[in-house]
């Protein structure tokens, strides 16, 4: 099976050695995901439900990249920073997934890259099924 990188163009990706998005045949494996702007800045700084809202947007983009699209997510796996942020970003989720329903996990972690950095989100997705 053929191995499809998709890249965000963030700097890091080559300096870290990964991928936004990895598609091997029907799989999509989106890694963890933030509010980035296309600009390069976070967006919704200090707002928990617009920046997992953001990173969803991202997720998209890269699934679309890589002939997918949220509707073929199976799972997610959400990290907040602030687990008193969990309805915010569980809002956010709900609003994309509402009736997709992958399977979901979210975790509270000490911190994340930056600062400013309130939630990453990680996606799975099968095409096709």
């Amino acid at each position: 099976m053929a191995r499809q990188n998709i890249s965000s163009g963030a700097p890091w990706e080559p300096i870290v050695g990964y991928s936004r998005a990895v598609r091997v045949g029907s799989t999509v494996h989106v890694a963890g995901t933030t509010a980035t702007g296309p600009d390069g800045r976070i967006v919704g700084v200090g707002d928990a439900h617009i920046q997992a809202a953001q990173a969803l947007k991202n997720i998209a983009r890269a699934l679309a990249e890589a002939g997918a699209s949220l509707g073929d997510v199976v799972r997610t796996r959400i990290f907040v920073t602030n687990i008193a942020d969990w309805e915010q970003v569980g809002r956010a989720h709900g609003e994309v997934f509402r009736d997709i329903r992958p399977a979901s996990t979210l975790v509270a972690v000490s911190r994340l890259v930056a600062p400013e950095m309130l939630v990453e989100i990680e996606a799975e997705a099968i095409v096709g099924v």
